[in-house]
C-alpha cells in the first residue's frame, strides 16, 4: 500500500511593507549598513550586530549600558568624566574666547578675586541696559568672569563637563544647549536681581550639567547615581550659601539646559545625542534658545 503524500501548506509570512524612510534607514554605528532595527528605549537604527537583547525589545548598546563592537563612526564608551584633549572644538573655542577677554580685563586693571575693569562694565548683564536694548549683553555677559578665582574655576568645570558632552554628542548640540543655558540664565539674573551686574559662564556650566543629566537618565543612571548629579547637588548647596553668586543666573541655566535637552530628545521620545535632527526638533530646540532671550529682555 502506498502512502499518499501529504503537502502541508504553511501560513505565509508576510514580509512587513518596506517604507521608503524606513528602508534608507542605516545603523548608527556602522552607516554602511541599511537596517530596519531601531532601539526599543531612544529609537536609533541599529544593525543587527549593535542590537542587543533586553526584557522588552532590543537596544542600542548605549542604552543597554555595554561596548559597542568597532565602528566607523567612533564614540566615546557612555559619558567620559576625564579631562582628554581632541573632539571638543566648540569647548575650546569658549575656553580661549573667555580667557581672551580675560586678559582684556587684566590690561584694565582687574583684581584677582573681582572685577574692576571697563569690558566686565561694558559686556555684562545689567538691567536697565539691557532694558535700553543693549540686548546683547544677554549672550556677552556669559564670557567675562570677575577676576582670576571666578575665571579659572568656570574653565576648569566648562572643560570637564562640555568637553565630555560634546565629544559624545557633537558640537552642534553642545552648542544649542550651551546657548539656551546662557540665555535663560540672563533671564533668570535679571528676573531675581535685575539691577546687578552680572558676569560668568555659570549660567552656560548649569545647563550642560542639566543636560548631561538628562543624558544619563536615558542610560536608567538614577541621579545621586551619577557624578555629575552630586556636583550638581554640592553647587547648588554653594550657590544658596556663598554671598554674591547670581542665584537666578544658575537656577536659569538649569532650566534652559534641561529644556533644550529635552527638545533635542523630541520631549523625550528619542535619544538626545543620538536621535535624528527631524524638523520639528530643530524649531523645538530654536524655540528654547529664542524663548529664553525674550524672557531675558521682558523681565530686564
Amino acid at each position: 500500500m502506498t502512502c499518499p503524500i501529504v503537502r502541508v501548506a504553511w501560513p505565509s509570512v508576510s514580509q512587513p511593507a518596506r517604507d521608503p524612510e524606513s528602508a534608507e534607514a542605516r545603523c548608527h554605528w556602522h552607516p554602511d549598513r541599511e537596517t530596519l532595527l531601531s532601539c526599543s528605549s531612544c529609537g536609533t537604527p541599529m544593525c543587527p550586530d549593535c542590537a542587543r537583547t533586553a526584557a522588552v525589545g532590543m537596544k542600542c548598546p548605549d542604552c543597554a549600558g555595554v561596548p559597542r563592537p568597532g565602528s566607523v563612526r567612533q564614540r566615546t564608551r557612555g559619558l567620559d568624566l576625564g579631562l582628554r584633549t581632541g573632539g571638543a572644538p566648540l569647548t575650546i573655542g569658549i575656553v580661549a574666547l573667555c580667557m581672551a577677554i580675560a586678559v582684556v580685563e587684566f590690561a584694565q586693571g582687574v583684581t584677582v578675586s573681582g572685577a574692576n575693569a571697563g569690558i566686565a562694565i561694558d559686556l555684562g548683564l545689567f538691567g536697565p541696559f539691557v532694558a535700553d536694548g543693549q540686548w546683547y549683553r544677554i549672550i556677552t555677559s556669559a564670557f567675562v568672569h570677575a577676576g582670576m578665582i571666578h575665571l579659572l574655576f568656570n574653565m576648569i568645570v566648562l572643560w570637564w563637563l562640555g568637553g565630555a558632552l560634546e565629544r559624545y554628542a557633537g558640537s552642534a548640540r553642545t552648542g544649542a544647549i550651551y546657548l539656551a543655558s546662557i540665555t535663560w540664565g540672563a533671564a533668570g539674573a535679571l528676573l531675581l536681581a535685575p539691577d546687578a551686574l552680572t558676569v560668568g559662564a555659570s549660567g552656560g556650566i548649569y545647563g550642560l550639567m542639566a543636560a548631561r543629566l538628562v543624558l544619563e537618565r536615558q542610560q536608567g543612571i538614577a541621579l545621586l547615581g551619577s557624578g555629575v548629579g552630586v556636583f550638581l547637588l554640592l553647587n547648588l548647596a554653594i550657590t544658596f550659601i556663598i554671598p554674591g553668586v547670581s542665584i537666578g543666573g544658575h537656577l536659569g541655566g538649569l532650566v534652559g539646559g534641561f529644556l533644550a535637552a529635552l527638545a533635542l530628545s523630541g520631549a523625550g521620545r528619542g535619544h538626545m545625542a543620538h536621535g535624528r535632527l527631524a524638523p520639528a526638533i530643530i524649531a523645538g530646540t530654536a524655540a528654547v534658545i529664542v524663548g529664553g532671550f525674550a524672557v531675558a529682555v521682558v523681565v530686564a
